[in-house]
């Protein structure tokens, strides 16, 4: 035992111990979610982040320590989000043909997500700085940090929530469109990438290409809605 609690002290002292870490984290959790028949409530980053958690607990590593490692999969998020524009122009007649339809929706889930969750939180004595780190987790990561420091709330409570609300949605969007009867992919795409943000989108990707095309089309109109409409609700909750 004190072999090895020597050799994970030296380990630890660098960055690509957690980078490591990380990606094993999600392979297994993939490997979880290929084996349940790709059943969306087997969530690979669910499973990543609840492995990876409970490692970080276990060795008593703080999260300053761990994201020395992962910072270098937090830098591909923004490559990962501009990629999202490839499989979008494949799609732009669709687009074109569906234009009023999406941004009616997308005025209504922006505004839904970020009024319903603020009141919600209101409702139950919640104020000040987390009331602020709320208002953007509908947002993909890299622009809620953004929002979330501008109005004052706490980036790395923000970074919780959105990842919560990406894994949440794409849980449970799927078997509730299902449920709705909703079987135009472009729709359905387009709601999983407004409510459920990059997370959702890979789930949309691995449901339908069409489906994943417009959830990303969704995902990075919300974001630039939300940064418009979260500091005006949020003056009106405050």
């Amino acid at each position: 035992m004190r072999d090895f609690t020597e050799i994970w002290s030296y380990l630890a002292q660098g960055p690509l111990l957690w980078l490591t870490a990380t990606l094993a984290a999600y392979a297994i959790g993939n490997a979880c979610f290929q084996a349940a028949g790709r059943r969306p409530f087997v969530n690979p980053v669910l499973i990543a982040v609840a492995l990876l958690a409970g490692l970080l607990w276990l060795t008593a590593t703080p999260y300053p320590v761990y994201f020395e490692g992962a910072q270098f999969v937090h830098f591909l998020l923004g490559p990962a989000t501009v990629a999202l524009a490839l499989p979008l122009w494949d799609n732009l007649g669709h687009v074109r043909r569906a234009a009023l339809p999406l941004l009616a929706a997308l005025l209504a889930g922006s505004t839904v997500a970020v009024v319903s969750a603020l009141a919600l939180a209101v409702g139950f004595g919640i104020e000040g700085e987390v009331l602020a780190s709320l208002a953007p987790k509908s947002a993909t990561a890299p622009v809620a940090l953004g929002i979330s420091a501008s109005l004052g709330g706490s980036p790395t409570l923000t970074a919780v929530l959105v990842i919560l609300t990406g894994i949440v949605g794409a849980i449970c969007t799927t078997p509730l469109l299902n449920a709705l009867g909703i079987r135009d992919w472009r729709a359905r795409g387009f709601a999983t990438g407004v409510a459920a943000h990059g997370i959702g989108t890979a789930r949309a990707f691995q449901v339908h290409p069409t489906a994943g095309a417009f959830a990303g089309l969704g995902m990075g109109l919300n974001a630039v809605l939300t940064a418009f409409l979260a500091p005006l609700v949020l003056r009106l909750f405050q």
